[in-house]
């Protein structure tokens, strides 16, 4: 079974467990305005939630790395929300990279890891299959609100959501022996196959005619001030930086590539929700909570004000704001106000893990060869998808009928460049594609 590439990354101890019954570091910014502890943040709630579960443990520690999307844990901590649901000892713990992400999911709070984690989609199925880690997907945390940036030098060039006019400087830097590189932040994950995704779109194959090279995400923009990548796919605040600082710009905002398409998911470990139901169904809600008040216009501000802070993404929160109300400044001239492809928590579904969504990402882990071709996709999203889990926190915070959605499939899914995928029908979809590895 091929194994994910650990090559070029950090590694520390790690890991935590997550699955159930019930049922997103190293900063190079040296700009950060922000100093001290994080801004006082008044709890959602004073008191217990009157339907929080009885919990079996109070304790739970969760990573994150510095991403935006890592928001509603952040939130529910400074909120006060956990507690409100029993959960008055949950840790959110800053990591280093998705390696060391996965490194302590691995290892579990046992071993002075972690139990859960802001994650990148496919990366509990990686494990569960690669690290013999078996996980649990209880939630989406976020749709959109990704980047594919390029360095300053190629603005001549007006790439956006088309890439092919990429596809002569790549061969001219092979034939020099001068790979063009493009930073993402994890092989097989969400920003790895975004970038791959939006390559071989423009006739340019990601294996063969340029260099993919993993980097954590708050490295990005170093790496692409000393020239160590041309380009990047990474969430934000860290493509809204670049720009800032004058070192590139957004060739396309992630949501154009596929409409409120799936990215960070909420895991943990399937011992550890086995063992305390109850207390992964109250760590869920609280979560289901954060993300709809991360996703209100009025919240905004303040969302950026506590999550810009040192011990969480440690950048000023003007780099958060604007982007998180949809206000997009791609820096080569381009913007949008109140863009519908936005980052979004709550609305349009975007916290209920999709099966089908899950379904394309396995999809794609089979052609780039990150999974075998014989992979038994639907029983893996069945195992590791618990979305019955989220329908129960959900109902439990009384949501109204239509904020749950009545299918696991969102349907037929249409990527930009006109290319459909039928969840029923992956194998057609893997197919009819012209660049891949298998």
């Amino acid at each position: 079974m091929t194994q994910v590439s650990r090559r070029k990354f950090i590694f520390t101890t790690g890991a935590a467990a997550a699955a159930s019954i019930f049922a997103h570091a190293c900063t190079s910014n040296t700009q950060s305005t922000s100093t001290g502890e994080a801004p006082s943040a008044a709890p959602a709630a004073n008191v217990t939630a009157t339907n929080a579960p009885k919990v079996e443990t109070t304790k739970a520690k969760l990573g994150f790395i510095p991403l935006t999307d890592a928001a509603p844990l952040i939130i529910a901590k400074e909120k006060g929300i956990f507690a409100k649901y029993g959960m008055t000892d949950v840790e959110v713990i800053k990591q280093k990279s998705w390696p060391v992400t996965r490194d302590n999911l691995k290892i579990g709070s046992s071993g002075d890891g972690i139990d859960g984690a802001h994650i990148l989609s496919p990366m509990p199925y990686l494990m569960t299959i690669n690290d013999k880690v078996p996980m649990y997907i209880l939630a989406r945390l976020n749709t959109n609100g990704q980047a594919i940036s390029v360095a300053q030098k190629y603005q001549d060039l007006k790439i956006n959501l088309e890439s092919k006019g990429l596809k002569e400087t790549a061969a001219k830097a092979k034939a020099d022996k001068k790979a063009w590189k493009a930073g993402i932040t994890f092989p097989g994950g969400t920003h790895d196959l975004w970038m791959r995704y939006w390559l071989a779109a423009g006739g340019i194959n990601p294996d063969q005619d340029v260099v993919l090279e993993p980097v954590p995400p708050p490295q990005m923009v170093a790496n692409m001030k000393v020239g160590t990548v041309d380009a990047f796919c990474v969430g934000e605040p860290w493509n809204a930086q670049l720009v800032s600082q004058k070192l590139g710009y957004s060739a396309l905002v992630t949501g154009e590539l596929w409409n409120d398409h799936p990215e960070k998911a909420f895991t943990m470990r399937q011992d550890w929700v086995d063992k305390n139901p109850n207390a992964a169904q109250a760590i869920l809600m609280a979560i289901l909570e954060a993300q709809q008040w991360c996703d209100k216009a009025e919240n905004k501000e303040e969302m950026c004000k506590i999550i810009a802070d040192r011990k969480y993404l440690n950048v000023a929160a003007a780099d958060i704001l604007e982007r998180s109300k949809g206000n997009i400044d791609y820096g080569d001239g381009r913007t949008q106000k109140d863009y519908a492809h936005r980052m979004k928590f709550w609305a349009d579904n975007a916290s209920y893990p999709y099966k089908s969504h899950d379904t394309w990402f396995l999809t794609e882990e089979i052609r780039w060869g990150y999974l075998p071709k014989d992979t038994k996709v639907q029983d893996l999203v069945n195992q590791v998808n618990k979305e019955n889990l989220w329908k129960q926190a959900a109902k439990s915070l009384n949501l109204a009928a239509a904020e749950i959605p009545a299918s696991s499939s969102r349907g037929v899914e249409t990527f930009f460049d006109g290319v459909k995928f039928d969840p029923e029908k992956p194998e057609e979809y893997l197919n009819s594609l012209k660049i891949k590895k298998v």
